[in-house]
């Protein structure tokens, strides 16, 4: 690939009514190499950048109860954090990252992760509502089409239960916002979107915004809680 082909091909716009949200599409192939070069080192570089976000996450959830589903499960860095009456099921794209992950389940016998699949967050082989929780650590900048997914999650939650996003959100100003802007034409190479707008996640009608709060270290990743809003439940207006 000649320069200005990679500079053509790096420097895609997407736009959300008429407003640039992403600069750099990331095909699947492009994640795969990604994630294949990341996996040998992922749990001491970004693992440990992510590391508090990730626990606080799943603290939370740890409140909970049911089934959880966790996309994107990566090298199962969160795993043993799950306290044992939640069932975990994960999923991954990357069959390198999925095989840390399962060294890792067998290693500290976590009885509670029943299932470790290789499988596409826009296209999940699971039935509606197969989970009480699904939640994605560190996936929307990821993936080529994060409606796409946000579409998925929202479906295989059950009504009344919860999707829960910790994500990188990135902002227009500030020496922050400078940086991500220069990082974006290499989205393909680093793997992620550093420019990635909030409104790509809020697609789903039936998914009911509960919080939003930015996370340790120094606000770079925030999470989002929805509620599937329960439709069979909901009253009909009197004609």
């Amino acid at each position: 690939m000649s320069q200005t082909d990679y500079r053509q091909r790096s420097a895609v716009l997407e736009r959300h009514q008429g407003r640039v949200v992403s600069i750099g599409r990331i095909d699947e192939s492009d994640v795969l190499d990604a994630y294949r070069r990341w996996a040998p080192v992922y749990d001491y570089t970004f693992g440990l950048v992510a590391g508090e976000s990730r626990r606080h996450a799943v603290q939370v959830l740890n409140q909970r109860q049911g089934r959880i589903l966790e996309v994107g499960v990566g090298t199962g860095l969160s795993l043993p954090d799950y306290k044992r009456h939640l069932e975990v099921v994960g999923i991954d794209l990357s069959p390198e990252m999925l095989e840390k992950a399962r060294e890792r389940v067998n290693e500290a016998k976590l009885d509670h992760v029943t299932g470790l699949h290789e499988m596409d967050a826009s296209d999940l082989k699971f039935a509606d509502g197969s989970f009480d929780i699904v939640v994605a650590m560190f996936v929307m900048t990821v993936v080529p089409d994060p409606e796409k997914v946000m579409r998925e999650l929202s479906r295989v939650v059950k009504p009344g239960g919860e999707v829960m996003l910790v994500n990188h959100f990135s902002q227009r100003e500030g020496v922050r916002g400078w940086v991500e802007r220069r990082m974006a034409p290499f989205a393909d190479k680093i793997g992620w979107r550093s420019i990635f707008d909030q409104s790509r996640v809020e697609v789903c009608d039936d998914l009911e915004l509960l919080e939003r709060k930015a996370l340790r270290p120094f606000g770079l990743f925030t999470m989002m809680r929805f509620a599937k809003r329960d439709t069979a439940r909901q009253p009909v207006a009197a004609e």
